[in-house]
C-alpha cells in the first residue's frame, strides 16, 4: 500500500508541499467546468521515461527480492502473477482526471511492458480500480493513502473478506481478481500516484525496497509514476518463460536469458551491489516521516537513520535520503541546522546515479532559503535545471512549486513582469498537483511569504 508520509516538500520557513513546474512540451489541458478564476488545470500528455542503465546482475537480485518478499519481510513461497490476457475496469466514483490517467497508464503497460491488458466495463474484471472517499480508506487503514488486495472486486467484498485470510497475498498462486482502492476526493496527482504504484503491485512485485533509486517500488515516494526501470521489471515479470507457481530457484534459473532480452545493455554494465537495507533504518525513516509520532520522536528517529547510514558507510541515495529526512524534521527547530542537512543530502544525491528527481526536491528546499536570504540569483541557479526534471517525471506538485519559487526569485531580482508570468503559468500545474483552489492559493501565499521584500 502507498504509505502516508509527511509531505516530502514542506519548504523551509514558508513550509510548502511539492508542486510541479515546466510549461514546456508534454502537457495538455483538462477542460473541467470551473468558475474558480484560476487558469485551466494542466496535465501531462505523452510520457518521457528515461531508459534505465542497470547491470543485469543487480537487476536479477532486485527482481528476486521484489518478487519473493512482502513489504513486511515475509517470504512468498511461489512466483505469482496473472496468466493470459488481463482486463481492468474503473469502479466507484472516479474523478474526471482518473479516467484519462488510467488510459495513459494502460497504453504504457501495453507498449513499454508489453503486457496484454485492456479496459472493460465487466464487473468481474481481473483488475478493479475502485475510487472511494479518502475517509473510507482512513477508517480501515489509517496509515494508507491507497492499497491493493487480491481475490475481491469491490470495497464491500473486501470488508467482508478481510478477516478470513481471503485477501492475504501469501495464499495466492495465480492472480485472478485484484482490487485497487484509491481516494476519489484527493488531488488529481495523488490519485494518479496511487494508481501507478498500486497497479504496478497488482500486476507484479509486491515488495518495496529503499535501495532502488529509480523506481516506484520504493517507500520514499520520490518517484510517483512508473519509471523506465519499473516497466523493464514488469516486462520481465510477464515474460513467457515464467509462470505462476514457480519456485525462487526456478525463476532464478530463467532470469539470465530473460534479462538479456529485456535489458541487453545490462550484460556489460558493472553492478553496484548495494547492501540490504536493515530493518532499524526502515523503522527509523517510517517513524520520522510517517503519521503518529511526536515531534521529539520524529527528530530522534531521523537522527537515528542518519547515524545508521553513517555507520554502514553508505554513500548512495539512501544516505542522501537520511539527511533529507532529518532536514525536513529540523525545519521547525533550527533553520540553519535543517539547511546543513539539505546541503548534505544534495552532496550525496549528486554523487549517486539515478537521483535527478531527488536532487530536484532538495533544490526546492535550498532555493527557499536563498529567496528568504534575498539571494535571487542563487535561487534561480538552483531551480533552473530541475524544471525539466519535474516535467519529465510528471510531478506537477514539484513543478509548480519550483515555478512559484522561480517567480519570487525573478521579482526579487527586479524582473517583476517575468515573475508574474511564470507564477501564472504555474497555476495550471498546481491545480493538478494540489487539487482544490484553496490549496493552490495557500501554496502561493506560503511561497510569497519567503520573499523578504514582501515581509517574509
Amino acid at each position: 500500500m502507498r504509505k502516508i508520509l509527511l509531505p516530502l516538500l514542506a519548504l523551509a520557513m514558508g513550509a510548502c508541499v511539492p508542486v510541479p513546474s515546466p510549461d514546456t512540451a508534454t502537457r495538455t489541458a483538462i477542460s473541467f467546468q470551473d468558475t474558480s478564476g484560476l487558469p485551466t488545470m494542466k496535465s501531462f500528455s505523452h510520457p518521457r521515461p528515461t531508459a534505465p542503465r542497470v547491470s543485469n546482475t543487480d537487476l536479477a537480485r532486485d527482481f528476486i527480492d521484489l518478487s519473493f518478499l512482502l513489504e513486511s519481510g515475509r517470504l512468498l513461497p511461489a512466483f505469482t502473477r496473472f496468466e493470459g490476457p488481463i482486463t481492468i475496469r474503473l469502479a466507484g466514483t472516479p474523478p474526471p482526471s482518473l479516467r484519462m490517467d488510467l488510459n495513459r497508464l494502460v497504453h504504457r503497460l501495453r507498449t513499454e511492458a508489453q503486457i496484454d491488458i485492456r479496459q472493460t466495463s465487466e464487473p468481474r474484471a481481473n483488475l478493479s480500480v475502485v475510487a472511494i472517499p479518502r475517509a473510507e480508506i482512513r477508517r480501515h487503514l489509517p496509515q494508507a493513502a491507497c492499497f491493493v488486495v487480491p481475490n475481491v472486486s469491490s470495497f464491500d467484498e473486501y470488508l467482508g473478506a478481510r478477516r478470513n485470510g481471503q485477501v492475504s497475498w501469501s495464499t495466492v498462486t495465480v492472480r485472478q481478481r485484484v482490487a485497487v482502492f484509491l481516494p476519489s476526493d484527493a488531488a488529481p496527482q495523488e490519485v494518479r500516484d496511487c494508481l501507478h504504484e498500486e497497479i504496478a503491485q497488482a500486476l507484479g512485485p509486491l515488495n518495496d525496497m529503499y535501495r532502488l533509486a529509480d523506481s516506484v517500488f520504493n517507500d520514499d515516494n520520490i518517484h510517483t509514476v512508473l519509471t523506465g526501470y519499473d516497466m523493464m521489471v514488469l516486462r520481465a515479470y510477464y515474460d513467457p518463460s515464467l509462470r505462476s507457481g514457480m519456485s525462487r530457484a526456478d525463476v532464478m534459473a530463467r532470469l539470465p536469458a530473460i534479462l538479456s532480452r529485456v535489458n541487453p545493455q545490462g550484460t556489460s554494465i558493472a553492478p553496484q551491489r548495494l547492501g540490504h537495507t536493515p530493518r532499524p533504518w526502515l523503522e527509523a525513516v517510517q517513524t520520522a516521516l510517517g503519521p503518529g509520532a511526536s515531534p521529539g520522536q520524529r527528530r530522534a528517529a531521523a537522527q537515528k537513520a542518519v547515524s545508521i547510514a553513517t555507520t554502514l558507510g553508505w554513500t548512495d541515495h539512501r544516505r542522501g535520503f537520511s539527511h533529507y529526512a532529518l532536514g525536513r524534521i529540523l525545519q521547525g527547530v533550527s533553520a540553519s541546522a535543517a539547511k546543513d542537512q539539505f546541503a548534505l543530502a544534495q552532496r550525496y544525491f549528486s554523487a549517486a546515479p539515478n537521483t535527478e528527481l531527488h536532487q530536484a526536491y532538495v533544490a526546492s528546499q535550498l532555493a527557499a532559503y536563498a529567496i528568504n536570504a534575498g539571494q535571487a540569483n542563487e535561487a534561480l541557479s538552483l531551480i533552473g535545471r530541475h524544471l525539466d526534471t519535474a516535467q519529465r517525471h510528471e510531478n506537477a506538485a514539484l513543478l509548480s512549486t519550483l515555478m512559484m519559487l522561480r517567480a519570487e526569485a525573478m521579482e526579487l531580482s527586479g524582473r517583476a513582469a517575468e515573475g508574474r508570468q511564470v507564477r501564472l503559468d504555474s497555476l495550471g500545474w498546481a491545480r493538478y498537483g494540489f487539487g482544490s483552489d484553496w490549496a493552490v492559493r495557500a501554496k502561493l501565499r506560503e511561497i510569497a511569504s519567503l520573499n523578504p521584500v514582501k515581509g517574509g
